[in-house]
């Protein structure tokens, strides 16, 4: 989110824990890829919609481009779909009626676009067919919503803010000093309104939301008055309180099926505070747990890996992350240290369109909402998303700048690797430990090349390295990130 900015420049540099601190690229290498040791089933890409899909929610061509691989005219040239299939919707938390008297307190520095309709928009009726609903509101968020399930998309509901009238000072933006600031009264509430709207997108727009999570960074203080966004901050207590409401405004409404995720923490440290702080029934609720990747490089993703899933056996996703560098380089760094030390599931970028054009994979401009360039960051996302999907197994590399992945059925290893360094480097692939590795026609290992650095390849596709036994030897200019695919491989 954009109030991260000056966040990253804080904490995005810091310095891995000891056990992380090795596996940085920076001379010619040889990794071996281990099929023994995995780490999970990959359930894919994503993005969440608000709020470039408050904008730009009616485009098919901005569907197709993200939520598809197809090949997508736009801005004069053809992209690849980057074929992300998780969409996270936002429930709003503004609206501009009066009750009884009370309106929304805004934020003076939150714009337009940034401000999500909600439904519940009048708290003296909890029925959803009531006219204290508006069932209309929130139209582009929502019309992106159902083209991404449409292509494929499975979807997670989560809440930035409740209602504004949950709010104490009736402000979704935060509370003035950045505290707790959902009213005590409306703990069930809050679950209840994200509860009714997963009922009504299943019988109505055809979403069947897989998860739900009612928190967004909520041990963060920054979420004030003043803000620029939607935020809430809710504490430990606060949240193992609205837990089980959660649980139970599903439940009584046939959706037991739905698991809760939560809480959504801002970087991987505050996630294992925050499940520590959390007793065994509560944890008991949570099916899923998410955290964003706003540390950076630093955090022990490592230790949090072994809280959630190896001593808890619970699912663990990044579900958003962001970063400054349009290169794409500071991001293919971070997911490559996700895979080799956090070992998610699934993986979401904030946003995918966004008015700063670094933070961005299609820029668009704030005043006048009209969309701009692709940043190179996009080409870098297509390296990992279009290649490693849902269904492929996760392997051990043993270093933190390549990830590999392996399609049993189709009996295909797919490697993305970046030479995170300053200069050239040729990284060699040893897969002696498969059974069988054939590659190719004549042993071919095709590959699909991107030069952060903007002066060459684009997630172009090359034909030129071939196996040698079971070994692959690839040059890598600096900055690059590539993608190998070889075929006709069995363990």
């Amino acid at each position: 989110m954009i109030r991260r900015r000056t966040l990253l420049a804080a904490t995005g540099g810091a310095l891995l824990g000891s056990a992380m601190a090795t596996g940085t690229a920076h001379a010619d290498a040889t990794i071996a890829v281990t099929p023994s040791t995995t780490y999970g089933t990959w359930e894919g890409w994503g993005t969440s919609l608000a709020w470039w899909a408050n904008v730009f929610g009616s485009r098919n061509d901005f569907a197709d481009i993200f939520f598809t691989t197809k090949s997508v005219a736009y801005g004069g040239r053809t992209l690849p779909g980057l074929g992300l299939n998780i969409a996270r919707y936002n429930l709003g938390a503004c609206s501009w009626n009066s009750v009884g008297g009370e309106t929304m307190v805004a934020s003076p520095n939150i714009p337009g676009f940034k401000q999500i309709e909600g439904f519940w928009q009048d708290w003296n009726n909890e029925d959803p067919t009531s006219s204290a609903w508006d069932w209309t509101a929130d139209a582009n968020q929502r019309a992106m919503l159902v083209k991404a399930v449409q292509r494929g998309a499975t979807t997670e509901l989560f809440a930035n803010s409740p209602m504004w009238w949950m709010c104490l000072n009736h402000n979704p933006s935060g509370a003035a000093g950045g505290g707790n600031n959902l009213q005590s009264w409306n703990y069930r509430q809050h679950a209840s309104h994200l509860a009714a709207v997963a009922l009504y997108a299943k019988n109505n727009w055809g979403v069947n939301f897989a998860t739900v999570d009612p928190f967004n960074e909520p041990s963060s203080s920054w979420w004030t008055a003043t803000g620029t966004q939607e935020g809430c901050h809710m504490d430990a207590t606060v949240q193992a309180a609205v837990l089980p409401y959660m649980r139970s405004e599903l439940d009584k409404r046939g959706l037991t099926g739905v698991r809760i995720s939560a809480s959504d923490e801002t970087n991987y440290d505050t996630a294992r505070s925050t499940w520590a702080a959390f007793g065994s029934s509560t944890k008991a609720l949570v099916s899923q747990v998410n955290v964003h990747g706003y540390q950076g490089s630093g955090g022990r993703r490592d230790l949090l890996y072994t809280d959630v899933v190896t001593t808890s056996g619970k699912k663990l996703w990044n579900s958003e992350t962001g970063d400054n560098d349009g290169t794409g380089l500071t991001m293919a760094s971070n997911l490559l240290y996700d895979f080799r030390w956090l070992h998610p599931t699934a993986w979401v970028y904030w946003q995918v369109m966004d008015p700063t054009a670094n933070w961005a994979m299609i820029a668009y401009d704030a005043n006048t909402l009209q969309p701009g360039a692709v940043t190179t960051k996009y080409y870098v996302m297509a390296q990992f998303s279009r290649h490693i999907r849902p269904g492929m197994t996760i392997l051990d590399t043993g270093v933190s700048y390549a990830v590999a992945a392996l399609d049993r059925t189709a009996r295909r290893l797919v490697i993305v690797a970046a030479n995170t360094s300053s200069s050239a480097q040729t990284l060699t692939f040893d897969l002696s430990r498969f059974s069988t590795v054939t590659g190719g026609s004549g042993g071919l290992v095709p590959r699909w090349n991107t030069v952060t650095n903007g002066s060459g390849d684009l997630y172009t596709a090359r034909s030129d390295r071939f196996l040698s036994g079971k070994t692959v030897s690839v040059p890598f200019a600096a900055g690059a990130v590539q993608t190998l695919q070889v075929d006709g491989v069995t363990v």
